[in-house]
């Protein structure tokens, strides 16, 4: 199996192709540490499976398995992550992963994930919390409701998106919720993009519509 890893930080490439080396029938063809790298990378060798990051320069891991998904449709992606809340992993599941695991398990887990994933099979972390499983048990469920926009937010762009609504700059935002003004700014762009906005005064009229806010009470 043909396997391209994409992460930002080159000693953890390393260390993974060196775990995949072990494994029989497994070979690192590509590596990248971008989402638009990965996306070129990808299209050019047509890996079986990917091992993607999450947090990746120019455009998120999920965004571009989500992407990659439409393409190549037969390769399959493992999400190797340092992020283990419920809202990223059903995210991932959603935009097409076949598997995740913490980074930190990656040197326990690398090998049986790619076995399973491989074989057809999906792949979850086994230090995953209990919250974790039973969202992905309910994860039909859930897209039930995947008409409504907001739901395709993680937890984090939702308190984005009530602060902003509320009228708070930047700054505010970082020191309200303990994060550096440039996550906030991240939140901010992927939280817009998912809703499908482009200005404030869209997210407004939305926040005003669906009860966010009450208008009259912001205005005032």
């Amino acid at each position: 199996m043909r396997v391209m890893i994409v992460d930002d930080h080159p000693l953890f490439r390393e260390g993974l192709k060196a775990i995949v080396r072990e494994a029989e029938g497994f070979s690192v063809v590509a590596e990248a540490g971008s989402g638009t790298e990965a996306m070129d990378r990808a299209l050019e060798h047509r890996p079986d499976i990917v091992l993607m990051d999450i947090a990746l320069p120019s455009k998120s891991g999920i965004q571009t398995i989500a992407e990659l998904r439409s393409k190549l449709p037969n390769t399959k992606y493992v999400v190797i992550s340092m992020h283990s809340e419920a809202d990223y992993i059903v995210e991932a599941f959603r935009a097409g992963a076949n598997g995740y695991m913490i980074k930190k398990s990656a040197g326990t887990q690398l090998l049986e994930g790619l076995k399973s994933v491989a074989s057809g099979g999906m792949f979850l972390d086994s230090a995953l919390s209990a919250e974790v499983m039973q969202r992905l048990v309910n994860l039909s469920d859930e897209d039930e409701g995947e008409n409504d926009p907001v739901s395709l937010l993680t937890s984090r762009e939702r308190q984005v998106m009530q602060h902003v609504v509320e009228g708070k700059t930047t700054r505010e935002i970082a020191e309200e919720l303990f994060i550096s003004p440039k996550t906030v700014e991240n939140h901010r762009a992927n939280m817009m993009r998912k809703l499908g906005f482009s200005s404030t005064v869209e997210l407004l009229r939305f926040a005003a519509r669906t009860g966010v806010i009450d208008l009259d009470t912001w205005s005032s």
